[in-house]
C-alpha cells in the first residue's frame, strides 16, 4: 500500500488542524477523454494542486480507471474517488469518499447503496474515508439534487447545515462535504462554511458553483479544508494555477 493510501485521511485532518487549506481538481470521466488526462496532470503538477478528485453524478463511459492511470503516471498527486454510484470504483485511484446523503431522506443514499457496494469497498484496498454528504441549494436544479430525489439545505439557512454537519460527526463520519452542485448558480455561502467548519473537528470539503479564484478565496478563509473546482476548470484549465494560488494563499480560522 502507498504512502498515499495511508495517509491521506491524516494529512486532512492535520490540514483542519493547522488551517491549511488545500485545493482540489474535481474531474468528470464524462468530460475527458484518458488522452486528457495528461495535459490536466501537468497544470495540477505546475500549479502544486493538492488532491484530485474523480467521478461525477451519472459516469456513463467507461473510462474511469484509463482516466487514473493515465493521471497517476504523469503526477504523485493523490487521486480520491468522488463517486455518483457504486459502480464508480476503481482499485487505481488512492482513496474513496465514501458518501451518505445526509441533508436528504432517501435511504438508498444514506445506507442502501453501501450495503450492495460494501465487499467490493473492502477488497479494492482503498482508504476510505465515511463522508457526511450535504447538498446545498445552488440557485438552481442540479444533477446532484435530480438524482438524490432529495430537496437540497436551503442556502439561508446555516443552523440547518451546522446540526446536519453535527449529525454526521457525532455518527462517527470521517469528512464533511457541502456541495452546492454542478453548474450551481451559487457557491455555499461564506456564513455557512464558517459556521460549519467552526463547530465541527472534522475536514470540510466544499465545492459547486465556485468558478473564480476570489470566490475560491472566499471558500478557503470562510474555513473550507478543501476547496474543490471541476465545471470552471473543463471551461478553462488555465485557471488552475490561480485557483490553487488563490486557496494556498488564504488564512483559515482556527477553533
Amino acid at each position: 500500500m502507498s504512502f498515499a493510501k495511508q495517509h491521506i485521511r491524516s494529512g486532512l485532518q492535520h490540514r483542519k488542524q493547522q488551517g491549511n487549506p488545500a485545493f482540489a481538481v474535481l474531474a468528470d470521466p464524462d468530460n475527458i477523454a484518458p488522452a486528457g488526462m495528461e495535459q490536466l496532470a501537468k497544470l495540477c503538477n505546475e500549479a502544486g494542486v493538492d488532491y484530485l478528485l474523480m467521478g461525477g453524478s451519472l459516469v456513463v463511459t467507461n473510462q474511469l480507471d484509463a482516466c487514473i492511470q493515465r493521471f497517476k503516471a504523469e503526477s504523485d498527486i493523490p487521486v480520491i474517488l468522488f463517486p455518483g454510484s457504486p459502480n464508480q470504483l476503481t482499485p487505481f485511484a488512492d482513496a474513496l469518499l465514501y458518501l451518505s446523503l445526509i441533508s436528504g431522506r432517501n435511504a438508498e443514499l444514506l445506507i442502501g447503496q453501501h450495503v450492495v457496494s460494501a465487499p467490493t469497498v473492502k477488497a479494492s484496498g482503498l482508504e476510505v474515508m465515511s463522508t457526511g454528504y450535504m447538498v446545498i441549494d445552488g440557485g438552481v436544479p442540479t444533477t446532484v439534487s435530480y438524482m438524490s430525489h432529495a430537496a437540497p439545505i436551503p442556502a439561508n439557512k446555516p443552523d440547518i447545515a451546522l446540526c446536519t454537519a453535527w449529525a454526521g460527526e457525532l455518527l462517527g463520519q470521517h469528512i464533511l462535504y457541502m456541495d452546492a452542485g454542478s453548474g450551481a448558480r451559487y457557491p455555499v455561502s461564506e456564513d455557512m462554511i464558517r459556521k460549519v467548519s467552526s463547530h465541527t473537528e472534522i475536514p470540510l470539503f466544499v465545492g459547486g458553483g465556485i468558478r473564480t479564484p476570489d470566490g475560491a478565496y472566499r471558500a478557503a478563509n470562510a474555513g473550507a479544508t478543501v476547496v474543490v473546482v471541476g465545471n470552471a476548470i473543463e471551461t478553462d484549465p488555465g485557471l488552475i494555477r490561480e485557483l490553487s494560488a488563490a486557496v494556498h494563499g488564504a488564512t483559515k480560522l482556527i477553533h
